[in-house]
């Protein structure tokens, strides 16, 4: 029968490899195994994590069982789902009333106990799905979620690669030719937006942590860099307006001989790359004292955490020592932040989202694997200047980490 001309033409733009998603099920279902043993499978509702497994950003529940095929149930847009998933059970629903039958309908019925993604679900809807589904006890799925991606196939790691690509060319060679004294942090900010976009970026930031939100990132002129900020992070901006406290104010120019920190984002594909540079508008030396040696120091300390990066070692363990260098550096009050301000972590996790498991802190204690990609930012608060500092994205290798956004480590001078 011809398509009716009022039908749209499904050509997916990408469809993930079913090899892809039958490896990323299979890893959940072995963390699920050994992290929540008495659970049935895993009932996802996060759009993200729902991407992760099918290769489609749906709006619904994905039921992965232990055994038996997946099912993808969703609110609306299954046609657009099956053009972009390979798995062969993708069904419309309306009420959560619905998923027993539809599962146990596919040949993959629901079990007693459901590993759900406690993280995602409002209040609301769990009250719902716990009225709608009483008979089944529920267990959080987060922490076998959070493990499974944090671990990047090769599939994934090329996806990182080329947003890493776009990123360091954009810092490293395009941003000193077009950056100047008299810009304003606004001006800044949407040069930097305009040409990562022209190079492939997607532009949408996504975050895990519950209530955060980012646009890009921010342009910190001067003291800036020092403004507090609600944000869980190091770097302050005043930002656009007290309701969007991202990018840079449109009042506050670059001036001469000023520390200009730059923390943006870049996205392609879905996979994020996080990368902090800082410029300085004038000659070398111009640079104060004071802001030189933070910049030198936040550079050791990168560097020593680089040469402990790798399998085995334990989030903690790179804390602590960075920790321990800015303390015998005279740095510690002002490291990472200062005061109430500091964030006790040197880094994150980053994929899907720009925050994933793990970060780079005091009570992450299990080893990392190899194939995890880490964002990596000392950064030292020098009152009077602004925010000297580093970031950069690295995949965790046996042989030493692959950096993906570059490897700047010093301030780049515009004269």
């Amino acid at each position: 029968m011809p398509q009716s001309p009022c039908e749209p033409v499904l050509d997916a733009l990408e469809t993930l490899p079913l090899s892809e998603c039958e490896a990323r099920c299979n890893r959940c279902r072995e963390l699920l195994a050994r992290l929540q043993p008495e659970a049935d499978g895993l009932l996802l509702s996060d759009k993200v994590h729902i991407y992760y497994l099918t290769g489609t950003l749906g709006t619904g529940l994905f039921w992965l069982p232990l055994e038996g095929e997946p099912v993808l149930m969703l609110r609306k847009g299954t046609e657009r789902a099956r053009a972009e998933s390979p798995w062969r059970h993708i069904l419309p629903f309306v009420s959560y009333r619905e998923i027993p039958a539809l599962a146990a309908e596919a040949g993959s019925p629901l079990g007693k106990v459901l590993a759900v993604d406690k993280d995602n679900f409002s209040w609301t809807m769990a009250e719902m799905l716990q009225k709608r589904l009483p008979n089944c006890r529920y267990v959080a799925a987060d922490q076998v979620l959070n493990r499974a991606r944090a671990v990047k196939s090769p599939w994934e790691q090329e996806r990182m690669r080329a947003c890493g690509e776009i990123h360091a060319e954009v810092y490293d060679y395009v941003l000193p030719e077009l950056f100047c004294a008299g810009m304003s942090e606004q001006e800044l900010a949407c040069t930097y937006i305009t040409e990562v976009m022209s190079r492939g970026c997607d532009g949408l930031c996504r975050m895990r942590g519950h209530g955060e939100e980012m646009f890009f990132g921010y342009a910190s002129a001067g003291t800036s860099g020092l403004y507090p900020t609600p944000y869980n992070g190091p770097l302050g901006c005043r930002g656009l307006h007290p309701a969007v406290p991202f990018l840079g104010t449109r009042e506050r120019l670059w001036e001469k001989n000023q520390i200009l920190s730059l923390d943006m984002g870049c996205q392609k594909q879905g996979y994020h790359t996080d990368r902090t540079q800082v410029y300085w508008s004038g000659h070398p030396s111009a640079i104060p004292a004071e802001l030189d040696r933070a910049q030198k120091i936040c550079r050791d300390i990168l560097c020593a955490t680089l040469e402990l990066l790798r399998p085995g070692v334990t989030p903690a363990t790179l804390w602590h020592n960075a920790l321990d260098m800015a303390g015998k550096a005279g740095a510690r009050e002002s490291f990472m932040g200062l005061g109430r301000d500091q964030v006790p972590f040197l880094g994150h996790g980053i994929g899907l989202v720009l925050d994933e498991w793990p970060a780079i802190a005091r009570s992450f204690n299990e080893p990392l694997t190899e194939g995890m990609a880490i964002a990596l930012e000392p950064k030292i608060s020098v009152p009077g200047q602004g925010m000297a500092g580093i970031e950069h994205t690295y995949l965790v290798q046996t042989d030493g980490p692959e950096p993906l956004t570059g490897t700047e480590m010093d301030m780049i001078c515009l004269e």
